[in-house]
């Protein structure tokens, strides 16, 4: 349905100046009785008084007016304006996540069919370099997937962060990662989440990993529940995630040379809060240590 201009809240700058109008000159009448009241006058009501009060009353709604109608038409331009770009961004998504990815897929599979075909290790190098590019450009499509189908409603459902977390370490360990993984995990602990907090539990873990070149990289996963608060804390022994990337979080604003890099620490970001968390980074010289915090809840009903 196409937006009204004149109108905000369901009423129309007409008829917000017409209420408060109402309203004013009511206070006016009754406050200039309660006056003449207090002092015992034979006229409880002075015409200079009311005059004035309802000539001030006039004025302000007058003012009141013409400013609803100002905002209300800013508020229709800005919420169109919300919208296209809603729209293009969507738009953008589905033709990246799609198209771009069906060409890559056309890439990788050239390029496994040149790897049998070259036997020099020059040619073998820059073919291996073609793969890892598509297959980050790949995984960058799946990360937008999950932030895109993102539900941004209310959090209703509940889910244990226990078996969270040793669901995203045994993926992670399905790939056969070198990392030890070291667990300090309450049997249960329910947090007010959806099924999707895998993902940004994922990404910090896979992170903690991929950020760490280290033969000997080691990985910390800890749970604890506070009073209302629920927190998953991931310790690794590298490097960390690097300065510029985490600075373009405190900065909530995306730079041209981090785009592709800080991908997964947006979803982390975005993720948590839609399930109404947060994240903090705190790097130091052993390590980097990843704090996502939720709300704590009780043990759901058996169905």
């Amino acid at each position: 349905m196409k937006s009204d201009p004149d109108r905000l809240f369901d009423r129309s700058p007409r008829a917000v100046a017409g209420l408060y109008l109402l309203f004013g000159a009511t206070c006016v009448i009754l406050s200039d009785l309660a006056i003449g009241t207090a002092f015992a006058s034979t006229d409880p009501f002075s015409s200079v008084r009311i005059v004035s009060g309802l000539a001030l009353v006039g004025a302000s709604s007058a003012f009141l007016y013409v400013a609803v109608r100002h905002h209300s038409r800013r508020a229709v331009t800005a919420r169109g304006e919300l919208e296209t770009s809603n729209q293009q961004l969507q738009v953008l998504s589905r033709v990246f996540r799609h198209n771009v990815r069906n060409d890559l897929n056309v890439v990788q599979g050239y390029a496994d069919l040149l790897e049998r075909r070259l036997d020099d290790e020059r040619s073998r190098e820059c073919l291996e370099t073609i793969r890892e590019t598509t297959e980050d450009m790949v995984e960058i499509s799946e990360k937008l997937r999950v932030i895109e189908d993102a539900s941004t409603g209310p959090v209703e459902e509940r889910v244990d962060l226990t078996t969270v977390v040793h669901e995203a370490v045994e993926e992670l360990d399905d790939e056969r990662t070198d990392a030890e993984f070291s667990l300090d995990l309450p049997d249960r602990a329910w947090i007010h989440a959806d099924e999707s907090v895998i993902y940004p539990v994922r990404e910090v873990l896979e992170n903690a990993i991929a950020h760490n070149d280290d033969p000997g990289r080691r990985v910390l996963a800890r749970v604890e529940t506070n009073g209302t608060t629920t927190r998953l804390e991931v310790q690794d022994n590298g490097p960390g995630i690097p300065e510029g990337e985490r600075a373009v979080l405190r900065a909530e604003e995306e730079t041209p040379l981090s785009h592709a890099s800080s991908i997964g620490l947006w979803l982390v970001k975005w993720m948590c809060e839609l399930q109404e968390g947060t994240v903090h980074f705190d790097a130091t010289e052993d390590g980097t240590t990843v704090l996502l915090r939720f709300r704590s809840t009780d043990r759901p009903p058996d169905r």
